[in-house]
């Protein structure tokens, strides 16, 4: 207590102290004072306020108690009281045990007394109920059930109250009411009945739905009754509980089954586009049923029992059930691409579950898929499978076909733009045309997939397209009569090459996203341009196996003294490429480019081969205009080929040859030889040796120092300009003579 008043006091002496900090606070000691005193007074009186009221808390709960007390005797008093009575009763409800017997036959008398006249007319009712079911009249056939139930019922729970343990009453009430239970399942039949034609009644008589639906409601209140009393009393009614909401659902659900079912009308066996057929008319069955429920069979059931959620959900279980029964069978290419085109695209469109009808109701996308991700896996792999085997047998077909063309007397089809082509390019890319369209209905990765797979096998198509083209000309060269149209059907193979480019590409801008080349398209564009480079060769070969004998004539003493080889060569080259002019462009030019070089290198060869020797100046000269002359006549014809595009080059390499020839001075020989040289850069040392054999005039000795000093400076062919003299080789002949000239010259 002295410790709290010392804490008390400097509490005081710091407050003061912080109150009289300056002087002329001194002036308010009086009203610091005053202040303070009337806080403290505040203080007190609440302080005895609380102590107040915790006193008469106290005195409150003491009287209470007190009074507890006095209650507690009392009821002590009067269970002591009630415990002397029902000791001195205990005798007197043993000889009260007849009485009770008595009360529970009254109770059962009573019982009896009021279902007496159904107890006796049980017989009539029973007979009258199968006539009101046979007349569909099924809310009055119910309502006399229900009387015979509960006749029945009460009975039975009467005499379970007075003996649970006695059969044999519980049996012959049984057995005389047991016509009661057969018509319980009659009626129970034709609710089934009414339920499973549900689509046709409730267009037709939607009080007969109804009336099924408030029977069964009628129902469900009874078996929660009967339930709740077997809980109570260990009694229950037989046939109860039945269920039949239980069983409507179930009988509904059946229906629905049974109605997508019921589409297939036709089997592969008898109808190719059956599986079309089936989902067109699953479509339309489901929707239409859909439609009607939402508009007429919702009216029908109570608005708990959520009547279109619960159509939905069964419809889109017995379409997916169907669906996963036809995705197990044995289907073909075709049908796979048709169910997952029905699956993935048309079932949750606007034609069917998607109908805007029925949007308000349900959404399409909470709805799980029709078939599990490993099902439409599977069916798309077996596609692809069946796919490459089919499209390779089309191929294969495609090219025995348009190799039957190849022998045809007949010359092939032009287009529109006078080209020859053939069928198969048109055949191929329909094909694959009609494949990609199908893919295209599934998913735009399944399209795309398709596409890689089809390149992929027009790679291996153009591989044997180019064997079977290097075949059709080994066949005509072992009789160049025959076929008679091998020409316009080289031609068209050509052209095939440039149709079947324009159409990858144009199936690649319409199925394909993706602008990337792959490696398909390089090998592709690479066998394509062989086979036309091939053929365009095998052409060309043609026309130069005509003018074999005429090349053998030029630069000999036939051709010098006036031969007209050229002429012949000339009008045979421009009516080959009468003809050739049907090759589409970039080939044709190709073409006749290459048939301009190998008609000169074919020139230049006769020069190399030494087929004469120029005996004097006269004969040079003659020679050399002679091939001027017809350098003229090349470039003449080439124009005209190319339509004026230049051809000067190739057929100049003639001119300078014959400059060469024509030469009269012989020291001038290496000046006009440098000269060929240096437009020419890949003319070898041979070619300079056979020019001057030919020449016939040149001394050994010239021809060795002429050789010598172009070998010192003769300038680097870098490959820019197209060779000539490249591929042309000299005779051994030619080389010997080289040979021996040059021993010669060092024994000498």
């Amino acid at each position: 207590m002295e410790e709290t008043n010392r804490e008390a006091e400097a509490t005081a002496v710091q407050r003061v102290a912080g109150m009289l900090q300056r002087s002329d606070q001194l002036d308010k000691v009086e009203q610091y004072r005053r202040r303070e005193a009337r806080k403290k007074a505040s203080v007190e009186a609440r302080l005895k306020a609380a102590i107040q009221s915790q006193l008469d808390g106290v005195r409150t709960g003491l009287t209470q108690l007190h009074n507890a007390l006095v209650d507690v005797k009392d009821i002590q008093g009067s269970l002591a009281d009630v415990s002397k009575d029902w000791r001195q009763s205990i005798n007197t409800i043993e000889s009260l045990k007849d009485v009770k017997d008595a009360v529970v036959q009254h109770s059962q008398l009573a019982s009896a007394v009021e279902n007496l006249k159904n107890i006796f007319s049980v017989p009539e009712i029973v007979e009258e109920t199968k006539h009101l079911i046979e007349q569909a009249e099924l809310l009055k056939a119910h309502r006399k059930l229900m009387d015979l139930e509960f006749s029945r019922d009460d009975l039975m729970y009467e005499q379970y109250r007075m003996d649970s343990k006695n059969t044999s009453d519980m049996s012959l009430i049984r057995i005389y009411f047991e016509d009661v239970q057969s018509l319980s399942d009659e009626l129970a039949k034709q609710l089934w009945m009414v339920l499973q034609r549900s689509m046709g009644t409730v267009r037709r008589d939607p009080t007969m739905l109804v009336s099924v639906v408030r029977i069964i409601e009628r129902e469900e209140k009874i078996d929660r009754r009967m339930t709740d009393r077997n809980k109570q009393t260990g009694f229950i009614p037989p046939g109860r509980p039945k269920q039949w909401k239980e069983n409507m659902f179930k009988v509904l659900e059946s229906t629905v089954c049974t109605r997508i079912e019921g589409t297939q009308s036709e089997t592969r066996e008898s109808d190719k586009m059956w599986l079309v057929r089936l989902l067109e008319l699953t479509r339309k069955y489901v929707l239409d049923d859909l439609i009607v429920v939402q508009n007429l069979m919702t009216q029908c059931f109570p608005p708990h029992y959520n009547t279109f959620h619960r159509f939905f959900c069964l419809y889109h279980q017995g379409v997916s059930a169907r669906v996963q029964e036809l995705a197990s069978e044995d289907l073909e290419a075709n049908e796979i691409v048709s169910l997952l085109t029905w699956v993935l695209n048309t079932y949750k469109s606007v034609d069917m579950m998607g109908h805007p009808d029925l949007r308000s109701e349900c959404d399409v996308n909470h709805l799980e898929p029709l078939l599990p991700q490993d099902v439409v896996d599977e069916l798309l792999s077996k596609y692809v499978q069946t796919f490459t085997s089919n499209i390779t047998g089309w191929l294969r077909k495609a090219l025995e076909t348009d190799k039957k063309d190849w022998q045809k007397d007949t010359e092939p089809e032009a287009d529109q733009d006078g080209y020859y082509q053939t069928t198969l390019p048109a055949i191929v890319f329909q094909m694959f045309e009609q494949n990609l369209q199908v893919a295209a209905q599934i998913n735009e990765g399944f399209k795309e997939q398709v596409l890689k797979l089809c390149l992929k096998q027009m790679n291996t198509f153009l591989i044997r397209y180019k064997e079977e083209a290097i075949a059709y000309k080994e066949d005509h060269l072992r009789d160049r009569q025959l076929p008679q149209c091998y020409i316009q059907y080289m031609i068209a193979i050509i052209n095939n090459c440039q149709t079947f480019k324009e159409s990858i590409n144009s199936l690649k801008r319409k199925y394909s996203q993706s602008s990337e080349p792959t490696a398909s398209d390089a090998n592709i564009e690479k066998t394509l341009n062989e086979v036309a480079k091939e053929g365009c060769q095998f052409l060309l070969d043609e026309v130069f196996l005509d003018l074999e004998l005429h090349l053998n004539e030029l630069l000999t003493r036939k051709w010098l003294l006036g031969s007209h080889a050229v002429d012949t060569i000339c009008v045979t080259v421009e009516d080959y490429f009468s003809d050739f002019n049907k090759i589409k462009k970039p080939f044709n030019l190709e073409m006749t480019g290459e048939a301009h070089r190998r008609v000169v290198v074919e020139y230049i060869k006769a020069v190399m081969q030494k087929r004469i020797t120029f005996r004097n100046a006269e004969e040079r000269r003659e020679g050399a205009d002679r091939m001027m002359k017809e350098a003229e006549q090349f470039k003449f014809l080439f124009r005209k080929l190319t339509a004026g595009e230049d051809t000067d080059r190739l057929c100049d390499s003639i001119a300078a040859i014959a400059e060469v020839f024509k030469l009269t001075d012989p020291t001038l020989l290496y000046l006009e030889v440098s000269t060929l040289v240096s437009k020419y850069p890949d003319i070898r040392e041979e070619h300079i040796v056979a020019l001057l054999a030919v020449r016939g005039d040149a001394t050994r000795d010239m021809r060795q120092t002429i050789i010598e000093t172009l070998s010192q400076s003769k300038p680097a062919y870098m490959g820019i300009m197209q060779p000539i003299f490249k591929d042309i080789t000299v005779p051994s002949m030619t080389m010997t003579s080289m040979t021996s000239m040059a021993t010669a010259k060092l024994l000498k």
